[in-house]
């Protein structure tokens, strides 16, 4: 049987060998280990403790267990799908950018609940940097034409020109830090999208609606050209039309 690389990696990651595994969910660490080394697939209630032991999809580490369960022509590369953003658990943020080392992006126009929920996020941001991780942050220009309509259609007048401002006023502290890149932009945004590495978390804007209260999908890249280098190049296109931030 072929090796779980998956979960191998999820292990590194994590910082666990086979017996701290296999204390965390209550097995034997020959057993753990063979669900590396051999591709052998646990039982779902204790594949299940695994996952969340390791802060992973069960779905994503044994595909094999979701087989029959899931809707013919789900998309691959889809992890997960939330009602809205106030239904997604906010650690689903605090691992995708725990667990980056290569790059860190973010989307917005505002996403203040980042900070909200996580004071100490730039901490983050500095520590990913200084590793060597590439962290760019797109926030929106309270003064564009794009940010005041978009306001408009969520029907709370001036409300997201003060959000951006409110953003920037959290970020600027990362200004000039080097790794941290925090740019402003006057686009119209479709989608507010949160990278770390190969995981992504997309939250869909709906016409009269605010974002905490819109769909969350959670993609994992799986392949070249695939949905999620999609979104990603949008995040490019974006970036290239923006302005670097400046401290107010």
């Amino acid at each position: 049987m072929a090796v779980n690389e998956r979960l191998r990696t999820a292990l590194a990651r994590a910082g666990l060998n086979y017996a701290q595994f296999a204390e965390a969910i209550g097995v034997d660490p020959k057993t753990a280990e063979r669900w590396v080394s051999t591709g052998r697939t646990p039982h779902r209630t204790t594949a299940y403790k695994a996952a969340r032991a390791l802060r992973e999809d069960m779905a994503y580490l044994w595909p094999s267990l979701e087989q029959g369960r899931r809707r013919r022509g789900l998309h691959p590369e889809l992890i997960a799908l939330h009602d809205t953003r106030a239904d997604a658990p906010f650690d689903l943020w605090r691992s995708l950018f725990a667990k980056a080392h290569e790059r860190i992006e973010i989307l917005v126009y505002a996403g203040v609940f980042l900070h909200e929920q996580w004071p100490d996020l730039n901490d983050l941001f500095r520590e990913k940097a200084a590793a060597g991780c590439r962290v760019r942050i797109l926030l929106g220009d309270a003064e564009a034409p794009a940010v005041s309509e978009r306001g408009e259609e969520e029907t709370y007048g001036h409300g997201i020109e003060s959000r951006c401002r409110v953003a920037l006023l959290h970020y600027a502290p990362l200004i000039g830090t080097p790794g941290v890149e925090v740019h402003q932009h006057g686009t119209t945004l479709y989608n507010s999208i949160y990278r770390g590495d190969d995981q992504m978390l997309v939250n869909a804007h709906l016409f009269g609606m605010s974002a905490y209260g819109t769909p969350v999908w959670h993609l994992r890249r799986e392949s070249e050209g695939g949905v999620f280098d999609r979104y990603a190049e949008s995040f490019e296109a974006v970036w290239a039309l923006s302005r670097q931030a400046v401290k107010e």
